[in-house]
C-alpha cells in the first residue's frame, strides 16, 4: 500500500471524530473529495430538482472532474488535517 493511500485511509477514519462538525459546504467537500479519491469522475445521472440533497452532492463531485485520485487523497487530507 502506498504512504498516499495509507494516509488517505488515516484521514478517512480521523474525519469521523473531528472536534467540531463542519459547515454543509465543507461536508459536501469532503464528500466529493472522498468520491473523487475512490471512484474517480461522476458519471452519474443529476438528481431530479426535488432531491436537493442528491443534486448537491452530485454537484460538489461533478466540480472536481478531471482531479486526478492521487490529487483528490491529497486534499482529502489536507482539509481533514486543517480541521483538526
Amino acid at each position: 500500500m502506498s504512504d498516499l493511500k495509507a494516509r488517505f485511509e488515516k484521514a478517512v477514519a480521523e474525519s469521523k471524530s473531528l472536534p467540531a462538525r463542519p459547515d454543509n459546504q465543507t461536508l459536501l467537500k469532503i464528500y466529493a473529495l472522498f468520491k473523487q479519491s475512490t471512484e474517480g469522475d461522476n458519471t452519474g445521472k443529476r438528481p431530479g430538482f426535488t432531491d436537493i440533497v442528491g443534486r448537491a452532492k452530485y454537484d460538489a463531485w461533478k466540480g472536481l472532474e478531471g482531479t486526478s485520485n492521487d490529487q483528490a487523497m491529497q486534499n482529502y487530507i489536507d482539509l481533514i488535517e486543517s480541521l483538526k
